[in-house]
């Protein structure tokens, strides 16, 4: 499960301490929601099935998988479907061949959920070995599925853009820039990613 709300508020009043422009900006807009998924195949197939499109897209999708699937919601209840059937569900061609890989690498154990490596980077090279999962949709899940208090998606335009407005540069900074700049806030880089999404999200600015 992702960082509970007690260990959010303490990562970032432990980060205001250092970081004068978060403890304003706490001031102002309070704190963030915590972010938390299920740990599990599930919840990446279901990061599959929601790229590239609309969250109602995503979700009729989803709606549809789940039925198709009810009684046995499992990867290899997935991998016994036929294309026509998963793709009358809405899945593309290239979603199905990414659902696939993660089904097949979960069954051989390649990829298993209640088990990923203790180390951040370890952990993100074992999730990104599943196709069409790139490093984003890694960081994401081992943030809000598993509560990793120093994951920092530095590639997330919208952390970016919190970072840019948070400290005051004149340019959103990229991705390697991103990750330099919050070599400070470890080990409570993952709060700061929520709270700079909540940040980005708040029009009062």
């Amino acid at each position: 499960m992702g960082l509970s709300l007690t260990e959010l508020r303490e990562d970032l009043d432990t980060l205001a301490l250092r970081e004068p422009a978060l403890a304003r900006e706490l001031a102002r807009i309070g704190y963030p929601q915590p972010r938390i998924r299920e740990r599990g195949w599930q919840t990446m197939l279901r990061t599959i099935v929601g790229q590239q499109v609309s969250v109602a897209a995503a979700n009729s999708m989803w709606a549809k998988l789940a039925a198709e699937l009810a009684d046995g919601f499992t990867p290899a209840a997935l991998l016994a479907r036929d294309f026509e059937t998963l793709r009358a569900c809405g899945l593309s061609r290239q979603k199905q061949g990414y659902a696939r890989s993660l089904c097949e690498l979960t069954l051989a154990g390649a990829v298993d959920f209640d088990a990923l490596p203790d180390n951040d980077e370890e952990a993100i090279a074992t999730l990104t070995a599943i196709k069409g999962i790139g490093r984003w949709s890694a960081e994401v899940y081992l943030l809000f599925a598993e509560g990793r208090r120093d994951i920092w998606p530095a590639g997330d335009l919208a952390v970016q853009e919190g970072v840019k407005r948070l400290i005051g540069l004149r340019e959103r900074p990229a991705e390697r820039q991103t990750r330099e700049l919050a070599h400070g806030w470890s080990p409570c880089r993952g709060a700061m990613a929520i709270f700079t999404w909540h940040f980005y999200a708040n029009p009062a600015l």
